[in-house]
């Protein structure tokens, strides 16, 4: 059997009277913060396709006389979601579970395996952030997440980051708000995305609060008006997510609202399942959990990532 097995050797306090309390692993839990990076669409495949498709171009004078300019569309970028199974369980032999005085320390087995799974996922998601500017981790475009260098359909490239990297601050999140306002598709025709959030680490929480609660502008002494605020530029505020990289200066991110499958993409194959059993050669009990996802994006336009510097 692949792994370990809990023996009586694994908790040899256990199976004496006089044990208190047993601490470690039992800790209060953060709320699920990967939906706040992905919307969620369901899988029925092994892997699932994203096919992007241009829009129309602007429209052409017609001379008086002559036939009108039909328009096409050509198809772009593809991106191929597979799912992974991500699964864990444990084993415990028929001696320890006979001889092992706190019923409550058994219990609390499957409630840390269904911990360790839901953290799993909030690190797989995260991850394509934190792996956001680095190379190798690349789209259906062939580039990373946060470019200077999306290629387009018909030429040329947009961007989802700037040239330059900037710490968090009033002014480097106005400009990045502009930036993200001002996205155009692949024929050059604008296209209504509006950030509705801000995603910060753990780092940039009170800085985070401090620039989207003041009345005022943050951090000066003109007695000027806190514009995100007062235009409700960010309607779902700051959210933090603990599973970003630790690391300072801190990287940080808008995302806009999209119908699902067309941005940020988590994709569920089969959501978590528990299971028990019996080994009949060995009487170890077994439990597991097993579940099947995918994440990753299509639309690289729905989100916008800054270095911090």
């Amino acid at each position: 059997m692949a792994g370990g097995v809990i023996t009586t050797g694994s908790h040899p306090k256990l199976l004496w009277p006089g044990v208190k309390a047993v601490w470690g692993t039992v800790y209060d839990s953060w709320p699920t913060e990967y939906t706040d990076l992905f919307d969620t669409v369901s899988s029925e495949k092994n892997y699932e396709e994203y096919v992007q498709s241009s829009r129309f171009p602007l429209a052409q004078v017609k001379p008086q006389g002559q036939p009108l300019v039909y328009a096409t569309e050509q198809q772009g970028q593809t991106v191929r979601l597979t799912n992974v199974t991500y699964a864990q369980g444990y084993a415990v032999t028929l001696e320890e579970l006979q001889d092992n005085l706190y019923e409550k320390v058994s219990r609390m087995r499957a409630t840390n395996n269904a911990e360790g799974m839901r953290q799993t996922k909030e690190f797989v998601c995260a991850n394509v952030y934190n792996r956001g500017f680095t190379s190798g981790y690349v789209g259906g475009d062939g580039v990373v997440l946060f470019s200077t260098a999306h290629p387009l359909i018909f030429g040329g490239t947009g961007s989802n980051t700037p040239a330059v990297g900037a710490d968090l601050s009033e002014i480097s999140l106005e400009d990045a708000i502009i930036a993200m306002m001002g996205q155009v598709d692949d024929n050059g025709l604008t296209v209504r995305i509006m950030p509705r959030s801000l995603h910060i680490s753990r780092f940039e929480v009170m800085n985070a609060e401090r620039i989207l609660k003041s009345v005022q502008q943050n951090d000066t002494a003109n007695n000027a008006t806190n514009a995100i605020r007062s235009m409700g530029l960010l309607p779902g505020g700051a959210k933090v997510n603990h599973y970003f990289s630790n690391s300072t200066p801190a990287n940080w991110f808008l995302r806009a609202s999209s119908r699902p499958g067309e941005g940020m993409i988590y994709q569920e194959r089969m959501k978590i399942a528990f299971d028990q059993d019996n080994d009949f050669s060995t009487k170890n009990a077994l439990a597991s959990a097993m579940e099947r996802y995918q994440v990753g994006w299509a639309d690289w336009r729905y989100t916008y990532g800054v270095q911090g510097q």
